[in-house]
């Protein structure tokens, strides 16, 4: 069964150098028609908890009295739906309501010795709280509840924006609105064990910002990661800080900052930044961000204008249903979209097209060589950001059954110069190809150079209220 639907899973428009690719999106698809032919579907309800007020919850078929065979695609498609669901909306308590027997496999999964550990451990320790798989009947099924609030846009006094990537420090400087000062700093945190190089770094680039304005009157940053009320949950920045030192050097980092330079301070995911970048430049709601860069950061702002309290670290979401996709090398996990849309894919697929580099040249050197090479017609770097492309297309088909998109905004690294415009024109075939009623809806955005480059931290200088 599970063979016979990723079979069927075929893509119409096939990326050169990932040809084997399989989409979730037409797994899912095929999954639901078999389902459908058997006659035996039913459905149930997947429920993730962040708060007793804050429930997401998502409906989808599944077999009913299966044999082994459906039963294995049933966990399939359902612990794929999780994965991706803990990770876009994030939660610790997931309920399986409606199928008893799916929810003892997933808490198996979902364990401290399963094969999710590591969403296990991450989920507890964003929440402070065990992670859990329940089991309800349809008839108690949590209720969705959405708490959603205004993010940024504050455009007045002397500001500060910063953004933190893997490979290098933005920072803007803004007066009313007007930018007045821009940098990006190269630095190398990720497996950096001191956390004062970390401070000493940002610290250095809010000094470079504040030479240009008369005074400072907030700060806001962005950065990767997960971040409640200004302290640290989880970051791939601070990956090198040993874990018993995380709680004590790691966590208030950014609430030390602020005492230090004693004015408003706010620090946000950078997808959510991201988002809100484009929603103000566009002057549009119903807006997903995404960030190609050192990884995958998503953001989201609603058709209200608002943001949620969802998670959006699309870098762990699964985009590649085929059992040989390649493996995240911090979750262990197959076919998250960090392996596809981020330094690490262009890094993962240049000798696949034949660009050989030094083995120990870092990600983001590598990512240079290539994109040089693309600005000088090299036809095997073309392929690199056309396979990007067209699975990003498929990816953005994923992503349309989970947020309501209007406007898609792509920024970061990866899609600087003709390469990022390969990957939008390739995205863009696929859905009109494979996707038609998303393509009609959804505008494409990537911004100029300096927008690309810079317009996430000067949406962080939006953030505090002064």
């Amino acid at each position: 069964m599970l063979n016979e639907i990723t079979k069927k899973a075929v893509c119409g428009v096939v990326p050169c150098l990932d040809k084997d690719f399989v989409p979730a999106v037409l797994w899912d698809r095929e999954f639901r028609k078999a389902v459908k032919a058997s006659g035996k579907s039913k459905e149930i309800l997947i429920a993730l908890e962040r708060t007793p007020e804050s429930i997401s919850t998502f409906a989808t078929i599944v077999f009913d009295n299966p044999t082994a065979a459906e039963q294995a695609a049933n966990i399939r498609h359902v612990e794929r739906l999780v994965k991706g669901l803990l990770w876009m909306r994030g939660g610790w308590k997931v309920t399986i309501a409606g199928d008893e027997a799916l929810a003892a496999e997933l808490a198996k999964i979902y364990s401290p010795d399963g094969e999710r550990a590591f969403d296990f451990e991450i989920m507890g320790r964003i929440y402070s709280q065990t992670m859990q798989v329940v089991y309800v009947p349809m008839a108690d099924a949590p209720k969705a509840i959405e708490p959603t609030k205004p993010l940024g846009r504050h455009m007045d006094g002397c500001r500060i924006g910063f953004d933190l990537g893997g490979s290098d420090r933005k920072c803007a400087a803004v007066i009313d609105g007007k930018l007045v000062f821009s940098e990006e700093v190269p630095w190398d945190p990720y497996f950096q064990k001191d956390v004062q190089m970390h401070k000493d770094g940002i610290n250095d680039t809010l000094r470079r910002a504040a030479a240009h304005l008369p005074r400072v009157d907030a700060i806001g940053g962005s950065s990767a990661g997960v971040y409640v009320n200004n302290r640290v949950r989880i970051a791939s920045l601070f990956r090198g800080i040993p874990q018993d030192q995380f709680e004590t050097k790691v966590k208030d980092l950014f609430l030390e900052l602020g005492k230090e330079w004693g004015v408003p301070f706010e620090v946000v995911n950078d997808g959510e930044v991201t988002a809100l970048a484009g929603s103000m430049e566009m002057n549009a709601n119903s807006v997903l961000g995404i960030s190609m860069g050192t990884s995958v950061a998503g953001g989201y702002v609603n058709p209200e204008g608002n943001i949620t309290d969802w998670l959006n670290e699309l870098a762990f979401v699964p985009v590649d249903y085929r059992d040989q996709a390649p493996a995240d090398e911090w979750s262990g996990d197959l076919g998250c979209a960090v392996q596809y849309f981020c330094q690490q894919g262009v890094a993962r697929l240049a000798p696949i097209a034949g660009i050989e580099l030094p083995k120990d040249m870092k990600f983001p050197e590598q990512l240079k060589e290539v994109q040089k090479l693309m600005e000088q017609g090299d036809e095997r770097a073309a392929k690199v950001f056309d396979s990007i492309g067209v699975c990003f297309g498929y990816t953005i088909a994923r992503y349309c059954e989970f947020y309501a998109i209007e406007k898609l905004l792509i920024l970061g690294r990866v899609t600087s110069g003709k390469g990022g415009d390969i990957i939008l024109a390739r995205a863009a075939d696929v859905l009109k190809a494979e996707f038609p009623e998303y393509a009609d809806r959804i505008e494409f955005r990537i911004p100029d150079e300096k927008s690309r480059r810079h317009g996430q931290a000067m949406a962080a200088a939006s953030l505090p209220m002064i």
